[in-house]
């Protein structure tokens, strides 16, 4: 495989997953999240709820075993790219863009095991909400149950849709 095959056939790989993350773009956005949930309606919390719908729909796809290891490799490639491209707009230097995608990877990854260990050990979201959605400061107990309650339906939900579903951003509600 020539070089260009390979750069125009990744590049029409992670074209097809373009639905899958506008869906999860628009599922961090809905206006749920930062009014019923009281979810700061802020530039971190937005990426909070972004990050959390990535990363259950990365658990999803890691739950489909190899199947799922390619879709779930250029989902985060999407995700990466929109964290530089959104920080660069807000007039973030080149100098520390790295440094703040390194940690917004970081975050992600946070959450990736928070929620594989909330299901897991069947201890429930709240905790995990607490720490990488509210960052140990929320504003009720009840904004925790509400967000961590949602989320755990979503990440059931998503286990019930199929994986040609998912890749094609036809997402359950959150």
């Amino acid at each position: 495989m020539s070089l260009l095959e390979r750069i125009f056939g990744e590049r029409k790989e992670r074209a097809a997953l373009d639905p899958l993350y506008r869906a999860i773009v628009a599922a961090g956005r809905d206006p749920f999240w930062y009014v019923e949930g009281q979810v700061p309606d802020t530039l971190d919390g937005r990426f909070d709820m972004v990050a959390a719908i990535t990363a259950l729909v990365l658990l999803r796809l890691e739950a489909d075993g190899e199947a799922g290891r390619q879709p779930a490799v250029l989902l985060t490639e999407i995700f990466v790219d929109d964290m530089d491209g959104t920080l660069r707009q807000i007039g973030i230097g080149d100098y520390v863009v790295s440094k703040h995608v390194g940690r917004m990877m970081g975050a992600l990854g946070g959450r990736l095991g928070a929620f594989r260990d909330a299901d897991e050990g069947g201890g429930g979201y709240a905790e995990a909400a607490r720490r990488n959605i509210f960052h140990e400061a929320p504003p009720s107990e009840e904004a925790v149950a509400l967000v961590s309650g949602r989320l755990e339906g979503f990440a059931g939900a998503l286990k019930a849709i199929s994986t040609e579903d998912l890749v094609a951003g036809r997402l359950p509600a959150p």
